[in-house]
């Protein structure tokens, strides 16, 4: 029996009690953490407490007194310890597709010369379209081959190379430190996509000796709904790195209203605008989710929880016409596990209709994902034996003429 056997679950799973810090809507059962987290219940009363005190009653005073001024770099020092990096290198700011832009630019300035930005052609598409845009203000071309083709299309005219992490398909991990080395290698720089990393799959961002990384707020780390999201630039780079977008906050001294642009000194140069204090504030709260979780628990009830639902799959499932699309090996997977079905829209909609909420990606991808702060094996086997039964009853088929809904 592995440590989330059926028996007994909540004496032998170590992060058990951590799913009383989150929210769960009664008769809810969520699998939908890898796309937006559960709230944390410290959340609604931080929210009141900047609406309702740092703001209507603080007033502009707020950003000394409540320090709102530094709030993103220490939203960034919350996320350091789950993806392995050390102070200074890390801040919540922004979206992720402008982060990578920000970073992208950064690291294409970096290598002059250099004509290819090269990429996986199944990454996320906000990447892609971020990606082809740089490349064509900059007079650069575009490789985007499949993931493992990409140490072979390195060479001296690589800039850099963008790669996600856990790909958002398939749950596919990427092996970090290899592909890292093989970029550096070629005199390229990497960038990692952490979107689906960060608060279910640990990494080391400075033991990798990873260039640039960027992350979302809102999944796994449960920030809410277009939550700021994060870079990280490896301190070595940080002096030497002209960031694009070239906004106050990013200024070495933003109330000294100089007419000339000079940078922050420090990771803060990747500052744009003013920065959204509410959705940081949000954020930062939600992160005390991870206070006193020990990482490499996360990690182990996370594979505990994925391996339990393909196996299960495997056996009742499979029968049914469903095809795992996720690895089968634990150390080459992710926090969410995606099976494929050609109904696969209309039965993510039966379940819907039991409470049961997952998401699907086209063409057929029905996403699940175990958040190892909040999912438990009871819940896994609730959405077995929920998916057998959709099946053998036909549910899905009463689905098959209502029009798609456009969030899926």
């Amino acid at each position: 029996m592995s440590m989330l056997g059926t028996e007994n679950v909540a004496g032998t799973d170590p992060l058990a009690s951590m799913r009383e810090r989150f929210t769960i809507p009664e008769g809810v059962t969520y699998f939908d953490g890898n796309s937006l987290g559960l709230m944390p219940r410290s959340v609604g009363p931080k929210v009141t407490e900047v609406v309702q005190k740092q703001w209507a009653q603080g007033l502009i005073r707020s950003w000394n007194d409540a320090h709102w001024r530094d709030l993103a770099t220490r939203t960034g020092e919350k996320v350091v310890r789950l993806i392995g990096a050390g102070p200074g290198q890390v801040v919540a700011c922004d979206s992720t597709s402008v982060n990578l832009f920000k970073v992208l630019v950064s690291a294409v300035r970096l290598r002059p010369g250099r004509t290819r930005i090269v990429t996986d052609i199944d990454s996320f598409p906000t990447d892609l379209y971020i990606i082809n845009e740089v490349a064509k203000t900059h007079g650069l071309i575009v490789d985007a081959v499949p993931a493992a083709s990409i140490p072979q299309a390195l060479d001296v005219d690589v800039a850099a190379v963008v790669l996600t992490h856990v790909d958002y398909r398939t749950a596919h991990i990427h092996d970090m430190q290899a592909y890292t080395r093989a970029c550096q290698a070629a005199g390229a720089l990497m960038i990692w996509d952490l979107s689906h990393t960060a608060g279910a799959v640990p990494c080391e961002l400075d033991a990798c000796e990873v260039d640039f990384a960027i992350g979302c707020g809102y999944k796994y780390l449960n920030g809410g709904p277009g939550a700021p999201a994060y870079l990280y630039v490896a301190k070595r780079h940080i002096e030497q790195c002209e960031q694009p977008l070239t906004g106050w906050f990013g200024h070495r001294a933003p109330f000294d209203f100089d007419l000339e642009y000079a940078p922050a000194p420090g990771i803060e140069r990747f500052f744009c605008g003013t920065h959204p204090v509410l959705g940081l504030s949000v954020l930062h709260n939600a992160l005390d989710a991870f206070e006193g979780v020990n990482l490499q628990a996360l990690r182990a009830k996370s594979t505990a929880l994925t391996r339990h639902f393909m196996e299960a799959a495997q056996h009742r499932l499979a029968a049914h016409g469903f095809v795992i699309a996720s690895p089968m090996d634990d150390a080459q997977r992710g926090s969410h596990v995606s099976l494929r079905h050609k109904a696969g829209y209309e039965i993510m909609q039966a379940l819907q209709k039991r409470q049961i909420i997952g998401d699907f990606r086209l063409p057929d991808f029905m996403r699940f994902g175990f958040a190892p702060l909040y999912n438990n094996v009871d819940e896994v086997e609730h959405l077995v034996s929920a998916l057998e039964e959709i099946m053998v009853n036909r549910e899905w088929l009463v689905i098959s003429g209502e029009e798609r809904k456009a969030f899926t």
